[in-house]
């Protein structure tokens, strides 16, 4: 499977002395252009969904094709929240398909980005879910998320006894630092402090990660790796490259349409990517990033019943409620409802709950809205029923659905092991 667990796969590179690109998605261009270097590479990667750069509704619609994406790729990849919001921001990014989250509380005071990411850690790591965390950070007048910064930059370094107690307390997978680089455009070449950053490699052992990455030299990037950077935010280039191309195809042909402005600008993006790879040491490494790292497969929970005391609107109204109560659980990514075609069938109703992973059933199954739910309305109308749980794996465009008990998923529990609607 393409998709792999986030953990595995920074843990590796950690381990082996290179990073895993995480590169932003702004756009369909952007995310082919990222599949087609990496796979041109044979690199893993990681597709970064920063909540910022898209409206709410938006970020519904885009998902679908980077779920796609990453299904029928070639190579390793692993698709992350980048710089969430709030708590919310993280449970519906699993839901939508992320398997590594980040909510930023960087610029809160420390006891509240503990609480904060703390709150973040419990619920992932309950549904099988990486988590980085931030501490520390760098922006110049114009915000995080301004392209230019070229005002004054305001620094908060990452401290070795902060970032320490940071880890401790929060349990996160892997940590953004902050050394001297800087999100955005930077005005001055950055100076990074490299005592500073291999005393926290040191001092933590996990995978670092690094954000704002534009602007370095290739040097900067090998010494940077060499320190314990396992993972790499890089989006400012690239946006250069892609507006840079829009440019030049505008000087070129000043009446040319919104086709002919974008011409060339995938190809622009894609050598840009291989040339990051193959410095940060990730070129070549799909195969072996394959066999050791855990593929990322969904749950699905399947449960057939009939339910002779219900009414049909009655049954509509549990499934309804169902659909809605459910839903909110984290670790839940749908709740289908439906009845047979042919009533002469054994079972006539059933339930496909998806679950983000393996991981995600016990959380499920315990979670006091199922509880509730099963307890109150669906048991007493359901006593005729069967349930079992199937990891769902991907090929190209099509799905299958293969015993939880047989599937190559690390802690897997088979269908007698959990209790469920």
């Amino acid at each position: 499977m393409p998709l792999v667990n986030m953990k595995d796969l920074l843990i590796h590179a950690y381990r082996n002395g290179y990073a895993v690109g995480a590169f932003d998605l702004v756009s369909l261009d952007f995310l082919q252009a990222i599949m087609s270097a990496a796979e041109s590479a044979r690199a893993p990667v990681i597709l970064s969904i920063s909540e910022s750069s898209f409206a709410h509704a938006e970020l519904d619609l885009i998902m679908p094709a980077v779920e796609a994406a990453a299904l029928r790729a070639k190579v390793p990849v692993a698709i992350h929240l980048y710089q969430g919001a709030n708590l919310d921001s993280a449970v519906r990014a699993i839901r939508l398909g992320c398997n590594g989250v980040m909510v930023d509380a960087s610029r809160e005071p420390l006891f509240e980005n503990i609480n904060r990411t703390r709150a973040v850690v419990d619920m992932a790591h309950a549904c099988g879910v990486a988590v980085e965390g931030e501490l520390g950070n760098a922006h110049g007048m114009g915000g995080e998320n301004d392209e230019h910064n070229s005002g004054p930059v305001s620094y908060s370094y990452t401290t070795v006894a902060e970032a320490k107690g940071y880890v401790e307390r929060t349990g996160v997978d892997f940590l953004s630092v902050s050394v001297g680089t800087m999100n955005g455009r930077m005005k001055d070449k950055p100076k990074l402090e490299w005592s500073r950053l291999k005393e926290i490699n040191a001092a933590l052992g996990i995978p670092l990660a690094i954000h704002g990455g534009s602007g370095l030299s290739d040097d900067q990037y090998r010494k940077l790796i060499t320190l314990g950077v396992a993972k790499i935010n890089y989006n400012t280039v690239l946006s250069d490259v892609a507006g840079e191309r829009i440019r030049s195809n505008a000087k070129q042909d000043r009446h040319g349409g919104y086709a002919a402005l974008l011409s060339g600008i995938r190809e622009a993006i894609q050598a840009e990517i291989e040339h990051c790879l193959r410095i940060w040491g990730s070129a070549g490494r799909a195969a072996e990033v394959s066999a050791q790292c855990r593929p990322w497969l969904n749950v699905e929970q399947v449960v057939v019943y009939n339910a002779p005391k219900l009414d049909e609107d009655q049954l509509r109204a549990m499934m309804l409620e169902g659909q809605r109560q459910l839903i909110a659980i984290p670790g839940v990514r749908a709740v289908q409802v439906g009845s047979v075609v042919d009533k002469s069938d054994r079972y006539r109703h059933c339930w496909l709950i998806r679950l983000a992973s393996a991981a995600a059933i016990a959380n499920y199954n315990k979670h006091p809205i199922h509880v509730a739910f099963a307890a109150r309305q669906f048991h007493p109308a359901a006593a005729d029923r069967i349930a079992a749980d199937y990891c769902v794996a991907g090929f190209d465009h099509a799905a299958a659905l293969l015993p939880l008990s047989a599937a190559p998923v690390a802690g897997g529990m088979s269908a007698s092991q959990t209790s469920r609607l």
